[in-house]
């Protein structure tokens, strides 16, 4: 009789539970944005016989119940809990934890991936570089899995293969090895990117093979930023990990060089204050995501410019790179097609650096 109770009891509670997430489904306002997993929930997909009858309603809603969800995030976290260490999985939406530090799985080498990546490169050189009179560098950075995976048990790409794809498909470029450069102390815990008061190493590396000088330590401050930086691994494993601090290297030349926009039509600073309420934090640097900017530099020690071929992770490294050059071209051709760029940029045998992530050369179709 006592376990009929307590069984009517659980069965009464469970019944609450639901009723009361059902109310507050209904009641609450709907959420336009996951702070977390940094991207727009579902809304409301809206009703129409066309989407009864084609089912398209059903799977919409589908989706917009389970973004809406009251305590999402909460419970998120409990089912990663519950399957990274319950049911001992090595990791949660292909994001793993090592050595406190989380990271995506990069494996295996995407060869077409490569090859495509690689051909935008070609054609570039090909259509803008080749009698242009620039010398050109080129570098690779490392993801966090070099130095994380394999010591922790866990698949990596074959970064070698990486490295020599690239020199060979590229041999009109100086290559520069950043890889003994970095640790994994050099990056962020919860984030892809790599910490920018850690880069002066791989800074010097790659001025020392553009032929500028390199940048001294004692020419910088650091600003630690009060707001705490929970990077995009964070959200995307859904398991409790003490957020990161964001430091900024600043400098006085650093302070008088400004950032044009050509997309905005805007001039920034170098470090973009007001993106200190962005979703993303890494978007102080240099304004986060833009397809063409220009730095000008009115104390620079030489009339020389650079170009750079970029990803995200130059943004935080070609601040460490000006000291010489009256002016830095960062072009994005994940946002700005090859095809198109003769209509924005003049190559007239500036220097030129071609900066991307191993995670980049892997994503198939990135570069336009």
């Amino acid at each position: 009789m006592e376990n009929v109770k307590i069984r009517r009891i659980g069965a009464m509670v469970l019944t609450a539970v639901w009723i009361l997430l059902i109310a507050a489904g209904l009641l609450l306002p709907d959420g336009e944005l996951s702070e977390s997993e940094r991207r727009p929930l579902e809304q409301w997909p809206g009703i129409t016989g066309q989407t009864l009858l084609d089912g398209s309603f059903m799977e919409k809603f589908e989706s917009y119940s389970l973004d809406q969800f009251p305590l999402r995030d909460t419970f998120r976290q409990i089912k990663a809990l519950f399957h990274y260490y319950a049911l001992r999985q090595a990791d949660n939406n292909d994001v793993y934890l090592a050595d406190g530090y989380a990271a995506k799985l990069l494996y295996p080498l995407n060869e077409e991936a490569l090859d495509h990546n690689l051909g935008r490169l070609q054609h570039l050189y090909e259509k803008f570089l080749r009698d242009s009179g620039s010398d050109i560098y080129a570098a690779v950075i490392p993801d966090k899995s070099y130095y994380l995976a394999e010591a922790n048990g866990y698949p990596a790409m074959d970064y070698e293969a990486l490295f020599s794809e690239v020199q060979k498909a590229l041999p009109w470029a100086s290559h520069v090895d950043l890889t003994d450069c970095l640790t994994i102390e050099d990056y962020y815990r919860t984030d892809i990117h790599w910490r920018q008061e850690r880069l002066l190493p791989a800074a010097r590396r790659l001025c020392q093979a553009l032929g500028v000088t390199p940048p001294v330590e004692t020419d910088y401050y650091e600003t630690l930023l009060e707001r705490p930086f929970y990077g995009v691994y964070y959200g995307q494993a859904a398991l409790p990990m003490r957020p990161d601090e964001m430091v900024l290297l600043q400098s006085q030349l650093l302070d008088q060089c400004t950032v044009y926009d050509h997309e905005s039509g805007k001039t920034v600073p170098v470090y973009d204050w007001d993106k200190l309420t962005s979703k993303d934090l890494y978007d102080v640097y240099l304004s986060g995501a833009r397809s063409l900017l220009t730095i000008e530099n009115p104390n620079a020690a030489t009339d020389r410019e650079l170009i750079v071929f970029r990803d995200s992770f130059s943004s935080s490294m070609v601040p460490l790179l000006l000291a010489d050059y009256a002016s830095v071209t960062l072009v994005d051709i994940r946002y700005l097609s090859t095809d198109l760029l003769g209509n924005f940029v003049d190559f007239h045998g500036q220097d030129v650096l071609i900066l991307y992530s191993a995670n980049v050369l892997n994503i198939e179709g990135i570069l336009r």
